[in-house]
């Protein structure tokens, strides 16, 4: 039987690594301005998902407020190289996806 971390490259996991490598400790708080357009919801989701495949560490201060902040576990670590030339990649060929994506609709093919 194959595992496999549960969608590694989903969109918002790729941001949350992303932004949870600025720094050793990020607040949720201050995550959830960086990725801005995610929902409460799905940031609850996404951290619970890199915090269960061993890509985070979860730290709660009970203090009032409560403050919960996350750091990337050294496995996690090990995702910048491949985000980082993800990202390179994305921007690199940008205007190449474009591109394919208009001529693909302009002939009338569904993209899904």
């Amino acid at each position: 039987m194959r595992r496999r971390s549960s969608r590694p490259g989903s969109r918002w996991a790729l941001r949350s690594g992303a932004a949870g490598r600025r720094s050793s400790c990020t607040a949720r708080r201050q995550l959830r301005q960086e990725l801005e357009g995610i929902s409460e919801k799905m940031s609850t989701q996404t951290l619970r998902t890199l915090e269960r495949d061993g890509l985070l560490v979860r730290t709660v201060y009970p203090k009032a407020p409560i403050r919960v902040e996350y750091e990337l576990t050294p496995l996690g670590q090990t995702r910048r190289g491949p985000l980082k030339a993800l990202t390179e990649w994305s921007v690199q060929h940008v205007e190449e996806v474009v591109e394919a994506r208009r001529g693909r609709i302009s002939a009338g093919c569904r993209c899904r």
